[in-house]
């Protein structure tokens, strides 16, 4: 990946975010109410850290069937994801309180879903962020060579199965957290002189990654390797299958937001411009789903209202139905784009397409 040169158009006649933003202060305003999280949120943090944390104690503590820890893991992955939506994602992004050590409490939470702060607040909140959908800078576009999601990347013979296998791959993702992903990331990243506020010194970050990670080990495989009489192969299989579980859950509502059809992937000139400005790029490259869903709306941490997350990512995901409303509005007022998919299913089915079309040989693929 290349470092990051690229400028965003400054040139916006129709004043789009000026008119979307005062818009949005107003609504706030006239309500009384703050753009941070309030109890629905705090009421969701409990919940989702009781999915995740007590099927642990449980397993610690009850003779159970084999059968029953299974479903007990499975349920730790639903809540290790619901945290990370939820509750590490507002945190991170300042938008949980209005206090900045409650954020940051929250932000960390990350640490027990096996990621890293600093790693986390660059690729997304840097790289994904600023650069959305624009190839070698937007991180979450690259998969390696083993996906392919933009036309931009280099085409190999077994993508055309991409559509197929992919889904058996997005399970991974925390589990390369916990393994190899932060390590890789950290040297990059300190190397690039990259951060979200204050550059690190490198032996704080190096030691806070292997503290961490010691810490993650000892809770979630040795303590129940010491308490549990039960084969460690079993104990590493239900690591397993928590991490593939909440990777599953992740890697898809991530995918969905920005990897489907009518998502632009634009990418800069010679010169490294775009042709729009920051906020109309959201637009072009960030799509919702499911937006009437109150079930998703409330699981996904609003991220399937992510247009509203990429234009205001400061604010709690609590406000984005009340809000949405208001950017799309002016999004139509000013023929400009908003992406979504009224479904779930059609969003899954979308992303598979897109898989598929990114898959064929490049002559063969649409133009």
């Amino acid at each position: 990946m290349t470092t990051p040169q690229v400028r965003f158009s400054t040139s916006d006649s129709a004043k789009f975010f000026r008119t979307l933003n005062k818009r949005v202060n107003q609504y706030f305003k006239e309500n009384n109410i703050k753009r941070t999280g309030n109890w629905k949120l705090h009421l969701k943090t409990i919940i989702m850290f009781s999915l995740f944390l007590t099927p642990y104690f449980l397993i610690l503590t009850l003779d159970i069937s084999q059968w029953w820890l299974l479903l007990l893991t499975i349920v730790m992955g639903v809540g290790m994801a619901g945290v990370g939506m939820n509750v590490m994602h507002d945190g991170n992004h300042g938008s949980y309180s209005s206090k900045k050590w409650i954020n940051k409490i929250m932000g960390n939470t990350i640490y027990i879903l096996a990621g890293n702060v600093y790693n986390w607040q660059v690729q997304h909140n840097v790289l994904h962020h600023t650069y959305t959908n624009i190839h070698g800078h937007d991180e979450d576009m690259d998969a390696g060579r083993i996906i392919r999601f933009t036309k931009h990347a280099e085409w190999r013979r077994f993508h055309k199965f991409q559509h197929y296998y992919s889904i058996f791959l997005y399970g991974l993702l925390t589990f390369n957290w916990a393994l190899t992903t932060d390590f890789k990331q950290t040297k990059d990243y300190l190397a690039r002189k990259l951060s979200y506020g204050k550059l690190p010194s490198p032996i704080k970050q190096w030691s806070t990654i292997v503290i961490t990670k010691v810490i993650y080990i000892l809770i979630w495989i040795v303590i129940p390797m010491i308490f549990m009489s039960i084969a460690w192969w079993k104990i590493l299989l239900g690591f397993f299958v928590m991490h593939y579980v909440a990777g599953l859950i992740l890697s898809v509502v991530f995918q969905l937001a920005h990897m489907v059809e009518g998502a632009e992937m634009p990418m800069p000139d010679k010169t490294g411009n775009i042709k729009n400005t920051w906020a109309i790029h959201q637009l072009f490259t960030t799509v919702n789903f499911s937006t009437k869903n109150r079930l998703v709306n409330w699981f996904t941490g609003g991220l399937n209202h992510q247009v509203e997350h990429h234009i205001f990512p400061h604010i709690s995901h609590i406000h984005y139905t009340k809000i949405s409303k208001i950017v799309k509005q002016t999004a139509i007022e000013f023929n400009l784009p908003y992406n979504e998919y009224k479904t779930t299913r059609k969003a899954i089915i979308s992303h598979f397409k897109h898989l598929k079309e990114m898959g064929m040989k490049p002559a063969l693929q649409s133009s």
